[in-house]
């Protein structure tokens, strides 16, 4: 059949298997692709980096393996980026930063590993950035800073290492941020305490040293502070 006008093509929780066809790189007018929640395998197919007019890309929960494609970053309009909780490896690709239109990037809950790309910086419209349960490794790119709009940064559970960056202290919209269970080391910055919107501060399972800076009880909308499982030393803050 011809689907050369289908703008939205949503086929979640179904039982699909299989692997997802090549051919779907055809569909040139496609806005919304949903396969969430399927019995998918196989790797995704690079294909999908033709699809000029997409702004919703849905492939989480399946058993999707292999790397993320790099043609992936060719999707101009892109707006979600979503694929949580299958099994996916290697490195996330430097080209998903070219994703300029790009709101929310999910690949939490994969095999992802080595650094993340400092090119994830350049991303001026992301709003959440969800790395989480991963296998990363490398330090927190000092580029993450730049994202002006970034509302949630979660990167709990990998083998992030290296001190937090201070400059994380001027993302004015940040409201989670949220580093739990990696090698962070090194003190906790007292700049994070400039963060007035947070409402969540998670650190917990780290090698961080030093005082709680008092600090972290500037911000007034902060209702969780999470920094068990560290080696922290000193008192408890008045101030929180």
């Amino acid at each position: 059949g011809d689907l050369s006008n289908l703008i939205l093509l949503a086929m979640t929780d179904n039982g699909l298997s299989g692997e997802i066809p090549a051919e779907l790189g055809q569909l040139s007018k496609l806005e919304s692709l949903y396969l969430q929640a399927n019995q998918l395998s196989g790797e995704i197919p690079g294909e999908l980096g033709n699809l000029a007019s997409l702004k919703y890309l849905v492939l989480d929960s399946n058993g999707l393996s292999g790397e993320i494609p790099a043609e992936l970053g060719d999707l101009s309009v892109l707006t979600l980026f979503a694929m949580v909780n299958n099994g996916l490896s290697g490195e996330i690709p430097a080209e998903l930063g070219q994703l300029s239109k790009l709101e929310s990037l999910y690949l939490h809950d994969n095999q992802l590993s080595g650094e993340i790309p400092a090119e994830l910086g350049g991303l001026s419209n992301l709003i959440e950035l969800a790395l989480n349960t991963n296998q990363l490794t490398g330090e927190i790119p000092l580029e993450l800073v730049g994202l002006s709009n970034l509302n949630r940064l979660s990167l709990v559970g990998n083998g992030l290492s290296g001190e937090i960056p201070p400059q994380l202290g001027s993302m004015g919209a940040l409201r989670y941020l949220l580093l739990a269970d990696n090698a962070l080391s090194g003190e906790i910055p007292p700049e994070l305490g400039d963060l007035s919107s947070l409402r969540s501060l998670s650190l917990s399972g780290n090698q961080l040293t030093g005082e709680i800076p008092p600090q972290l009880g500037n911000p007034s909308r902060l209702t969780s502070l999470s920094l068990g499982e560290n080696a922290l030393s000193g008192e408890i803050p008045l101030a929180l």
